[in-house]
């Protein structure tokens, strides 16, 4: 059995990576579909996406010059509805990277219960380093070169690492501007996580980190944790990061450290949750934030014992070095991917519970999906009513996960990925393998 998520990959001609993070997600689905006793044909077709689609684009800069961006589209699975997912812009952005996104993006929308599939994009590009207006066109001309590969009814992409609602606005006003009139219909939703102004939903910004927070609520007490009163240390204090950090914190847990991409902070009192978001959106990260806080090294950081650590921020962070160090009970994934599977296997070791990525970040596409039937309706809802629909597919998706787990006797992830592929699983068992 150990061997059947590797005999899938021979046959689709797989030159076996271990760091690659596509073949890292790839494995655990193809574990749990194993688990699972899943049809060997449909571990094949969730084993790559259905359509990977790459476009290179000229953008002309302020000084003058053109500049040559290269963009990525992977549609991974559509059964359940159109594709779902974000759009990055990042320079490490790559077609196996989006990939394995978009996989992971398949999975939460059959874990939750999402009429979506699955689906990531992303641009090769430092939005730090371009200016507002720079930026801008890069966003129009990709979605231009997305052309009818996105729409409201088919593919409909979502704020990720490195862009925001304005990039999310700039998308949908170049679809209304530039799609054929009958694609123009709810054409507003073509992308969630706008602005309020322009179609956007109440609740969205905090989704992600309101999302891992109901998942807590549902998980932890069977760990013996309170969220009320548990310590907790996070990594990234972004928009998901200091969400889940303000959240935790408003209930009485105590922020004990961050760590960003700028430097690494601690303090045992305890960190002002909503002083430090202040910070962060002023000055870019967390360095320099000195108010009853020391600047620790990143060894340190992970040493500094709490109950729970929040990984929130980029992928593969949690490797077999910094999951040596951990000194936490609980880890919950609030980015996606963050901790690879050598890194787990540390965990596991010491008796880490490794609450996954699938149901934890799950949040922001949840209410993605509110924000697109609030479009098609053209209604708004009030965050109360977000909130409260939230709260019921999170704790259900979280519920479905510890079933499975008791029912497999199996850690929770692989788990997670297999209560999402029974769902789709049924569904192909409905509808047949086309023709």
């Amino acid at each position: 059995m150990a061997d059947a998520p590797f005999s899938i990959l021979d046959e689709l001609g797989f030159r076996f990576e271990p760091d690659n993070l596509y073949q890292q997600v790839v494995t655990q689905t193809l574990t749990a579909a194993e688990k699972l006793e899943t049809p060997r044909h449909l571990q094949l077709i969730m084993a790559q996406p259905k359509n990977e689609i790459m476009v290179h684009f000229p953008v002309k800069m302020e000084d003058g010059h053109y500049r040559l961006f290269k963009g990525y589209r992977v549609q991974h699975n559509n059964l359940l509805g159109p594709y779902k997912g974000g759009v990055r812009f990042h320079p490490d952005v790559s077609l196996d990277h989006v990939k394995a996104l978009s996989l992971l993006m398949t999975m939460k929308s059959a874990l939750v219960g999402l009429p979506f599939g699955g689906g990531k994009g992303g641009v090769q590009i430092d939005p730090r380093a371009v200016s507002l207006e720079e930026l801008r066109r890069v966003t129009r001309r990709f979605t231009v070169a997305l052309g009818d590969n996105i729409g409201p009814d088919h593919d409909i992409p979502a704020p990720d690492v490195g862009t925001n609602p304005a990039v999310m606005g700039w998308m949908a006003d170049t679809y209304l501007n530039t799609a054929g009139r009958t694609q123009r219909i709810n054409g507003e939703s073509v992308v969630t996580g706008k602005p309020l102004a322009f179609g956007g939903s109440p609740g969205r910004e905090k989704a992600t980190g309101q999302g891992l927070v109901f998942v807590l609520d549902e998980l932890l007490p069977e760990l013996d944790l309170d969220p009320a009163t548990l310590s907790f240390s996070l990594i990234g204090y972004g928009n998901v990061g200091s969400w889940a950090g303000r959240l935790l914190g408003h209930r009485g847990a105590t922020l004990k450290a961050v760590m960003d991409h700028t430097g690494a902070i601690y303090a045992d009192g305890g960190i002002d949750v909503e002083r430090l978001a202040k910070h962060v959106a002023e000055h870019g990260g967390v360095a320099g934030f000195n108010h009853g806080c020391e600047t620790i090294d990143e060894a340190t950081f992970y040493g500094v014992e709490v109950d729970l650590f929040i990984p929130a921020a980029l992928e593969q962070m949690i490797g077999p070095e910094q999951a040596g160090l951990l000194n936490c009970k609980v880890l919950a994934e609030a980015a996606n991917a963050p901790t690879t599977p050598e890194g787990e296997r540390v965990l596991t070791e010491k008796g880490v519970r490794v609450l996954p990525a699938i149901l934890c970040s799950s949040g922001g596409v949840t209410v993605s999906y509110f924000e697109w039937r609030q479009n098609r309706d053209a209604v708004t809802w009030t965050v109360d009513r977000v909130d409260r629909e939230l709260c019921e597919l999170m704790h259900a998706a979280a519920r479905r996960t510890r079933e499975m787990a008791h029912r497999l006797k199996c850690d929770l992830r692989t788990a997670a990925f297999a209560a999402a592929l029974e769902s789709l699983s049924e569904v192909y068992a409905i509808r047949g393998i086309f023709p």
